[in-house]
């Protein structure tokens, strides 16, 4: 079984989310959004789509989004069959969160890592 395929998303938290975001915005070029972060949509080296994108975004300091974790930061992973790959960690003796959530931009689940980080888990939706 496949077990991670790619990165779906960077999460961090800040001091003064919209002062940061404000940062990446003017100097990086980043075309951070109201929700406070901003989705690279995947190209080929000629510049044509490829039907995925990785999210970027930027939280408040009090965030609770990464919680248990203590951690300021959360990394998506995609991953092709996401059921499979939490019944295996959960085998395997992992952390693996109760909730598997299933929504319109796919399914998530969640592990904490052995440094009690928190990494996100998620399988695409099918189609475009």
């Amino acid at each position: 079984m496949k077990r991670v395929t790619g990165i779906g998303g960077v999460f961090f938290k800040a001091k003064d989310a919209p002062a940061l975001q404000a940062w990446y915005k003017r100097h990086l070029g980043i075309d951070v959004q109201e929700w406070g972060g901003a989705a690279f949509s995947w190209a080929d080296s000629d510049g044509e789509p490829q039907g995925g994108m990785t999210i970027w975004s930027v939280s408040p300091e009090t965030s609770d989004q990464f919680a248990p974790s203590e951690a300021p930061f959360m990394i998506n992973y995609r991953v092709e069959d996401l059921q499979g790959l939490v019944e295996v960690l959960k085998e395997e003796g992992c952390n693996v969160l109760d909730k598997i959530e299933d929504s319109d931009f796919g399914k998530f689940a969640w592990v904490i890592d052995p440094e009690g980080n928190k990494v996100e888990l998620w399988q695409p939706p099918d189609g475009p």
